[in-house]
């Protein structure tokens, strides 16, 4: 019999093995019957626990194999209290990681199985707690405790290349042993239990030419002298065993390419001895020919030939060059092949062309003043023909390099005048073209640079460097610097700028401000009182003259606007005079702005009402838009061709009113009435009543109109409209018109029409007739 204690819990595990612990702390026994860790292995060490101080649950770890494919559960262990006496009052509880899912536990026994097929790659271990607890009550009746099952090995991974395939070089004729790379495999199994995880490498394509170490995965050259220009490029296959290479271990395998790294071995060798080429006089320097390739056909191995200096077939008309070619870095190791260098000859002839003309200097530099009148000389060029010929040259500039025509060049000198007025502001250099062409040969044509440099003079005014806006604050004290201000000018003097700030002379004796020239290009606004208040004078605008340091010097007058405003106490402004300030004048007020408003309206309004009233006007008394065509009015606008037109129209027939008619009188001339009390004025040709009214005589022409009207038998049967172009008569000046004068018998002379001119020609034609007769006729 235990001696009276707390209760204690027993852990079986795979073996049948029972250990009774008389302290809260027990452990299990692996699978292969082997104590798990915490566990006595000693039966007296296990009974010097009963008199250790009470601890809590210790659960060390249960082992189970992974990969299990029987139809059964898996059985993992036992849990057993010495509280449990069979009568079945305890219950046994688990929680904890793939409890119930994974692990069920039998809790009348204890006994422990694992229901689903584990992979210790995917989980390793699983953590539970378990709990004994009285099965009335269901409290428990022995502390909760935490225990491990740890997911045992199998070989079941192969090895994996995780960085394959490989590449690699080695330098070419390398000794045997050389190392090349390194390769690795990794085997996803345990590496703690068993050969799952141990590796050996082997070679399987590629020998003799590499080897690979066992252990390491190391690949090293297998022969000597392996030459890359007989054979560049290998592919070896390497596999990796787990097991130690034992049979039955699972393997996998990676390719490894490796080139071969050319060295030094090989001498170069022209393929040819000598080598010729031509070449025209006309190549500019720098110009690269090829030569022919030396020793073995490398695309690499190429000697150019550079042109470093002009050819003057006049001059040399030919050259012989030695060329040699030698490795820059020789192997000592094969240094028993020959010398590493060659020679060829290499003969360049010179082809005579017919070149442009040449400048002495290709570039000129020119400087010349912005101020320089117009023709004024700035420089000369000079260009020469370099044939034997020599012939002569007539210069030009290229208007595409001068596009505004700023200079002229005269044509058979070079002297480079100034055409336009310049402006170095505008711009500072001038780079233009100058073209030579030979006068023989127009094609043949050099060209030269002329950098012309404008030179500065003092043109332009200092100015303010931005768009200042000053505010004052309200609560601002007299000598407070409000605004800083600076300058800035177009012109570039030698020595830098300087600038002088000043008051204008009227501005200089105002009571609100002053300045203050700081000497540095820049000057302070202060102000000389304070109380300024926005409600008296929201906008103040200062005069400011800035006078330049230039030779004469320069001023001008540049207007600074403060604006008073409204500032919090550290003096940033909150609000400031409104924008009336800027764009009205001053006193006009808010009533003033809106009785102009409402005098436009009005305008506009008025406006309106007679555009309307225009309309109604305008609109037809009958409405009906199907009315008889009898009724409307058409108006024919013909008017001929004017006096020059005389076969359109019988310009005697357009005569006026007082010429005489014989037989019926026409309905659109009015009759010539001596009274008013005439029954019927006759048609005949006779001098108005001066005194009659004006009235009358149309009342008698609208009569005499009915009454022919009436009698006329091509008259329509119904009422219609006659218009007349009648105007009157009786004026004593008589007609003005000209058509009357050609039935009539006047004898006025009208040959000075002759002398007005040619803008009178035509009418003397007309008129002008000695003898009276009718042009016309």
């Amino acid at each position: 019999m235990r001696k009276s204690g707390p209760p204690m819990w027993s852990v079986v595990g795979v073996a049948t093995l029972l250990v009774t612990l008389r302290d809260a702390g027990c452990a299990g026994l692996s699978s292969d019957g082997r104590p798990l860790p915490g566990l006595p292995e000693d039966p007296e060490d296990a009974g010097s626990a009963l008199n250790r101080q009470k601890r809590s649950w210790v659960w060390n770890q249960f082992f189970v194999l992974e990969e299990y494919t029987g139809d059964d559960p898996l059985y993992v262990g036992k849990l057993h209290s010495d509280v449990d006496k069979g009568e079945g009052r305890v219950k046994y509880v688990l929680n904890g990681e793939g409890a119930t899912s994974i692990f069920i536990i039998d809790e009348n026994t204890g006994d422990i199985h694992a229901t689903k097929r584990l992979d210790r790659e995917e989980q390793a271990y699983y953590t539970l707690r378990a709990q004994a607890v009285d099965r009335a009550s269901n409290r428990p009746v022995e502390p909760e405790s935490e225990f491990v099952i740890k997911v045992q090995d199998i070989n079941d991974n192969e090895p994996k290349f995780l960085d394959g395939p490989y590449t690699a070089g080695v330098p070419e004729m390398s000794p045997v042993g050389t190392s090349v790379v390194q390769v690795a495999a990794t085997d996803a199994d345990d590496p703690t239990y068993g050969n799952s995880a141990r590796v050996v490498y082997s070679i399987l394509e590629g020998q003799p030419y590499f080897s690979v170490e066992p252990k390491t995965g190391i690949i090293r050259t297998a022969l000597p002298n392996m030459d890359r220009e007989a054979r560049d490029e290998y592919l070896l296959v390497i596999m990796a065993k787990d097991m130690v290479g034992q049979m039955g271990g699972l393997s996998g395998t990676t390719s490894v390419t490796v080139t071969l790294m050319d060295v030094n071995d090989n001498p170069p060798r022209f393929s040819r001895k000598s080598y010729q080429f031509t070449v025209p006089e006309s190549l500019p320097p720098g110009f690269r020919g090829r030569q022919d390739k030396g020793g073995r056909p490398r695309h690499t191995q190429e000697g150019v030939i550079t042109l470093q200096k002009g050819l003057d077939y006049e001059t040399k008309a030919s050259y012989t060059l030695r060329i040699e070619a030698t490795n820059r870095n020789i192997d000592p190791r094969f240094l028993s092949l020959g010398p590493f260098s060659d020679t060829a000859t290499v003969r360049v002839t010179v082809e005579d062309v017919d070149e442009p003309p040449v400048f002495s200097s290709p570039l000129s530099r020119m400087v010349v003043s912005e101020a320089a009148k117009l023709g004024t000389i700035i420089g000369t060029v000079s260009a020469h023909d370099p044939d034997s010929s020599s012939n002569a040259i007539r210069y030009s500039i290229d208007r595409n390099t001068d596009l505004e025509r700023f200079f002229n060049i005269d044509a058979l000198t070079g002297v480079i005048s100034t055409a336009k007025q310049l402006d170095r502001e505008v711009n500072a250099v001038h780079n233009i073209t100058i073209l030579a062409m030979e006068t023989q040969d127009p094609t043949q044509v050099g060209k030269g640079i002329a950098l012309i440099t404008v030179m500065d003079i003092n043109d332009n005014a200092p100015v303010f460097a931005i768009e200042y806006e000053t505010f004052l604050c309200e609560s601002g004290s007299p000598g407070q610097v409000i605004q800083t201000i600076s300058a800035v000018d177009r012109d570039e003097p030698p020595s830098g700028h300087r600038f002088f700030f000043a008051l204008t002379a009227e501005a200089a004796g105002n009571l609100n401000f002053t300045l203050r020239d700081n000497k540095d290009n820049t000057a302070s606004i202060l102000t000389k009182r304070g109380g300024f208040r926005r409600r008296d004078q929201s906008l103040y605008r200062l005069p400011i003259l800035i006078v330049d340091s230039g030779s004469p010097s320069l001023s001008s007058t540049n207007t600074l606007s403060i604006r008073v405003c409204n500032c919090d106490p550290d003096g940033l402004a909150q609000s400031c005079s409104p924008a009336e300030a800027y764009m009205l004048p001053a006193g006009l007020s808010t009533g003033a702005l809106i009785a102009i408003l409402a005098c436009v309206l009005t305008l506009l309004v008025l406006v309106l009402l007679i555009v309307t009233m225009r309309r109604r006007k305008k609109e037809p008394l009958i409405l009906d838009e199907e009315r008889d065509v009898r009724e409307n009015i058409v108006r024919y606008d013909d008017e001929g061709g004017g006096e020059e037109d005389t076969e359109a129209f019988d310009m005697v027939a357009l005569r006026n009113l007082n010429v005489i008619r014989d037989h019926k009188a026409r309905r659109d001339v009015t009759p010539e009435v001596p009274t008013l009390f005439s029954a019927r004025p006759p048609p005949y040709k006779s001098a108005p009543d001066k005194s009659a009214p004006d009235n009358g005589i149309f009342r008698e022409f609208i009569w005499d109109r009915l009454k022919d009207a009436d009698v006329d038998p091509s008259a329509p049967p119904y009422d219609s409209l006659q218009t007349y172009a009648f105007e009157g008569s009786g004026s004593v000046a008589e007609s003005l018109s000209s058509l009357e004068s050609l039935t009539s018998d006047s004898d006025q002379n009208y040959d000075y029409l002759s002398d007005w001119g040619p803008r009178f020609k035509k009418l003397a034609d007309l008129y002008g007739h000695t003898d009276g007769s009718n042009p016309f006729s």
